[in-house]
């Protein structure tokens, strides 16, 4: 009964958006009249019948669709409205980010003083790194590519309302250094330091693991506890996500507008099909290089992925990556180390938006620039970014940074602020799903993943 009422809603809710499609069309297109009203009911219709698919298919991913669908509409349909929506995402955002210190400290020393191997996770580390240049280094070469071949850049104008420049420091090899160490563990943590906590939870897990084991057992135990209270708290927060991320889309749109796209379109499309060449050029051989069950990684990646393109944050997925990494068959030791640390070192959709956003601005600027010259822009943005990731902006503000250090014009960076958010979007879901495949693929190297347990408790 609930697979029949699932595809009857499912079908219905094609027919719906299928007609409403073609009765824009006949008005966008073939200048018919229609009613803007019948338009309107249409699309409040269709996804409705997605709700009711939703509710059958009891599946938090399709909520969180639905959440995408009902925020984008009403941002279209009442703008005003949709800008007072930002408090409900924010309120989401704010209650993950409760979780992150305290999931990533347990799951970390756990993992790693429960275990006692500290040669194991010396190897561990090693791999993780060496795989993460490797992905970040590729990225950055295919939006070089793609950049070159669009020239998307090429043509722009500087508009004549650029605002108030932008407030950038420019960061040097020091300050990168002293980005990964905390000075306060409690500032780390505040301000949403995720590489800074990690590694204060790597030396006190290491330092936990060189005392006796009657001094030993009662913090691991306490960790142990801890852990399983925040993946639990993660499942309660992750209720509230459809309806937060609803709230977060109804705000992008309501203050971009759908047609923002339009005047860098190009720029867009480049990032995204580079993002897409990345993905099924590089992610999927390696998946397959690694034996991982696609169809199993894919659905254990969606969830997290989609919180992600919705929020544009990495940080609000990263809870729920983790758990799903968990259920997926990656042991939790590999989970917690391979997991936060990707967030500073493989930021694979980052660093491709990175490369291609600088020689965006070159060419805006009617700047040639040789092959050397480009790729010493992209390494120096690559290093900057590090330790960044979940930080709304940051790649912004680093991108303006860099760019004046290599004595190139601010402007186009204004042009690119305005569909920021879209791109934003894009890059920060392949950032997730990179990390995710990072570490299945470190946890195959280490022996670490459990297919099979995996399959029997699904």
């Amino acid at each position: 009964m609930k697979t029949n009422n699932q595809f009857r809603f499912l079908f219905l809710f094609l027919l719906l958006a299928g007609l409403t499609a073609a009765l824009w069309a006949l008005g966008h297109y073939a200048g018919a009249s229609i009613d803007s009203r019948l338009l309107f009911a249409g699309r409040w219709a269709t996804i409705l019948a997605f709700a009711a698919y939703a509710f059958f298919r009891r599946s938090l991913t399709t909520w969180i669709a639905v959440g995408i669908l009902a925020g984008a509409e009403t941002g279209y349909d009442w703008p005003a409205f949709a800008a007072n929506l930002q408090v409900l995402s924010t309120v989401f955002l704010r209650l993950i980010k409760t979780i992150i210190a305290p999931l990533i400290f347990a799951t970390l020393v756990v993992g790693i003083a429960g275990h006692a191997n500290l040669r194991q996770v010396g190897r561990m580390g090693i791999k993780a790194l060496v795989y993460f240049e490797v992905i970040t280094t590729i990225a950055l070469f295919i939006g070089l590519g793609a950049i070159n071949l669009s020239k998307a850049g090429v043509g722009i104008t500087p508009p004549a309302d650029i605002s108030a420049p932008i407030q950038a420091q420019k960061q040097v090899a020091s300050d990168v250094i002293l980005h990964i160490f905390p000075e306060n563990i409690a500032k780390s943590v505040a301000d949403g330091q995720v590489l800074q906590v990690v590694v204060f939870s790597i030396i006190f897990a290491i330092g936990l693991a060189l005392v006796v084991e009657k001094k030993r057992r009662p913090v691991l135990e306490f960790c142990e506890s801890l852990s399983e209270t925040m993946f639990k708290f993660t499942n309660i927060v992750m209720l509230f996500a459809p309806i937060g991320v609803a709230g977060a889309i109804a705000y992008t749109v309501g203050k971009l507008g759908l047609g923002i796209i339009v005047p860098v379109l190009k720029l867009i499309a480049t990032l995204y099909l580079s993002l897409l060449v990345l993905a099924l050029f590089v992610f999927l051989p390696v998946a397959l290089l690694a034996r991982l069950p696609i169809r199993r990684f894919l659905k254990a990646v969606a969830e997290p992925a989609s919180i992600a393109f919705a929020t544009s944050t990495s940080e609000a997925a990263l809870p729920r990556a983790m758990e799903t990494m968990v259920e997926f068959g990656v042991s939790r030791q590999v989970v917690a180390f391979v997991l936060p640390t990707g967030y500073s070192f493989n930021l694979d959709g980052s660093t491709l938006y990175l490369a291609l956003s600088s020689i965006f601005v070159a060419q805006a600027a009617g700047i040639h620039l040789g092959f050397g010259k480009q790729l010493l822009i992209a390494i120096t943005l690559m290093v900057t970014s590090k330790g960044v990731a979940g930080v709304r902006g940051a790649m912004l503000v680093i991108l303006l940074g860099t760019i004046e250090s290599f004595q190139l014009p601010a402007w186009p960076v204004y042009v690119i602020i305005g569909v920021d958010q879209i791109m934003d979007m894009a890059r920060t879901t392949i950032n997730v799903i990179g990390n995710c495949l990072a570490t299945a693929v470190v946890a195959r190297w280490e022996g670490e993943l459990n297919l099979a347990a995996a399959a029997d408790g699904e």
